[in-house]
């Protein structure tokens, strides 16, 4: 079992499934007291949500890839970027190291692509749903028909990620609202719906629609696993 570093705490609310869920695909398909191999960086969220919201994303480069450093001095064997959004500088972190970066939007790709899926709504960071770091990707790897919400929507996703999610606040009246956001993709043809932001997860789950939903923390978790165990 090869070991897997976790760049977490954007924000540590998700971070928190990374570990949970990618021990629990272990324990899955090993049994017994089998664990994974896990190194943990977690960073102070406070001032990459500022450099974000200033637009110095060349200095969140640089914490990330510090981050990305430590992990494989430590002996990490691979390293995982435990946000979408902060993927924007992922080839600049891949380029700090000599282990490879588990890009989440490539283990989400794959999985639709695995289930068909041509057409897909996206929910994120208005970094994420608005710039071509993540959509793009899909888009141009994947061949995948990316839909956003309109303005306002989007406004409001972004709102409720950074103002509750991340702050570990799940408000009955937020979660309404994405899921008439995630009704309105459907209309627009949308055949599921990514969770672009590991936050998300926290409010709605597939139990609350019709809707496939495809959450990027469970995605990204399982495609570590499948990397770590690889040659078991």
């Amino acid at each position: 079992m090869k070991t897997i570093g976790l760049i977490g705490g954007m924000s540590w609310e998700s971070t928190v499934g990374y570990y949970q869920m990618i021990n629990q695909e272990v324990k899955q398909r090993l049994g017994g007291l089998n664990s994974a191999k896990i190194l943990l960086n977690s960073v102070n969220f406070a001032p990459i949500e500022k450099l974000q919201h200033e637009g110095d994303w060349q200095k969140t480069a640089e914490i990330l890839s510090d981050a990305a450093k430590s992990l494989e001095r430590g002996g990490a064997d691979c390293v995982l970027i435990c946000t979408n959004t902060m993927h924007k500088v992922a080839e600049v972190v891949q380029e700090s190291i000599s282990i490879p970066l588990i890009h989440i939007a490539d283990a989400t790709g794959e999985e639709l692509v695995e289930h068909g899926v041509k057409k897909v709504g996206l929910l994120g960071t208005a970094f994420t749903m608005e710039q071509s770091f993540y959509k793009g990707r899909l888009q141009d790897k994947f061949s995948l028909d990316v839909i956003v919400p309109n303005e306002s929507q989007r406004k409001v996703v972004h709102e409720v990620i950074y103002q509750e999610l991340c702050l570990g606040e799940v408000k009955a009246e937020s979660k309404a609202a994405y899921l008439e956001i995630v009704d309105a993709l459907k209309e627009q043809g949308a055949e599921g719906i990514i969770l672009g932001c590991t936050e998300i997860g926290l409010l709605i789950s597939g139990k609350d629609t019709d809707v496939k939903l495809y959450d990027t923390v469970a995605i990204h978790a399982k495609a570590a696993v499948d990397w770590a165990l690889a040659d078991d």
